[in-house]
């Protein structure tokens, strides 16, 4: 009996420690992409700045921003405005920080805005010798300037250039390197089309999340205007978000353009979705890109199924 009770008190142990670390993976996991889609909304246009009066593409260097101060999270970045991990060199005159990279004592430049940080980026880049070859490259050949930037050594990491590519696709970072002084020109229609296109694209950032296109809905949206901007019908928006006929867009709802997947990433397998409070299956899967049909035959729900905080849901 004492076995029993003991076997019994360790699936308890087990399950309780599995449901704090699926909680604290999805809570890291959406703090850590809030903090994504916030830093790029905050800087996409400096990029875009920058990128015409350089000619680096704006892609590579917002994800060069995102991966090295951490999404404007590390000390570096919030103390010293320094966004991309440049250090003094011999040319630098100016206020340093003292922290440990390479050697406990590595000195590392200090801006008094992040402005200053993204031109220094910008002149650090165009004047290096060792990075001349990369301005011989098209701007929207976003790879070709990930694998340049490894091969020139710009951070030792060996995966450095795979790190940058996998940062542009998976936030759509490429759409900002079509950007003619902060508007969208993927495609040309009449004038007054693609003014129009042109200030949508201006106000929304495309995300890709599960392999699919999304946006986040913003005062003035409706499906209708959302349908006329990016050419999907109401009647597939409405389908493709899981919405009846008659459902009103709301402000900071998210908008997919495709057709969603059965299950989430492959990066979720053996990882579920711990419920949180007021939060809905549909809330669900639209976080994760799934059809919400797909998440009631993943988890084997009944069509009354109300989720309760702590119930774990499988996404694939």
């Amino acid at each position: 009996m004492r076995e029993i009770h003991y076997i019994y008190f360790m699936k308890l142990r087990f399950i309780a420690f599995f449901s704090f670390c699926a909680l604290f993976m999805s809570l890291y996991a959406q703090s850590g992409q809030s903090a994504q889609w916030r830093y790029i909304e905050n800087y996409k246009d400096m990029a875009v700045n920058q990128m015409h009066r350089y000619k680096i593409p704006a892609s590579i260097t917002l994800a060069q921003g995102l991966c090295e101060s951490g999404a404007g999270q590390s000390r570096l970045a919030r103390e010293a405005h320094n966004h991309f991990g440049i250090k003094v060199g011999m040319n630098w005159t100016g206020p340093y920080m003292i922290m440990s990279d390479d050697r406990p004592d590595d000195r590392f430049r200090k801006y008094r805005t992040d402005d200053e940080s993204y031109e220094d980026h910008s002149k650090f880049l165009a004047t290096g010798q060792r990075y001349r070859p990369l301005f011989n490259l098209k701007i929207t050949d976003y790879k070709g300037w990930a694998h340049g930037l490894k091969n020139a050594g710009y951070a030792t990491n060996p995966r450095y250039a795979e790190m940058l590519i996998g940062v542009i696709e998976r936030f759509n970072l490429q759409q900002f390197d079509s950007y003619t002084h902060g508007r969208y020109h993927a495609r040309s229609k009449t004038n007054k089309d693609t003014s129009a296109e042109s200030d949508f694209f201006a106000r929304h950032i495309v995300y890709k999340i599960n392999r699919n296109y999304m946006i986040i809905a913003v005062i003035g949206d409706t499906w209708e205007s959302v349908s006329r901007e990016t050419g999907v019908s109401v009647r597939k928006l409405l389908k493709y978000n899981d919405r009846p006929k008659g459902s009103p867009l709301q402000l900071g709802d998210i908008v997919y353009l495709q057709k969603k997947r059965t299950k989430a990433d492959k990066a979720y397998k053996g990882i579920p979705h711990m419920v949180q409070p007021g939060e809905s299956l549909y809330d669900i899967s639209q976080r994760y890109a799934i059809r919400l049909k797909s998440l009631y035959t993943l988890n084997a729900l009944s069509p009354d199924y109300v989720p309760e905080p702590g119930d774990l849901i499988w996404l694939r």
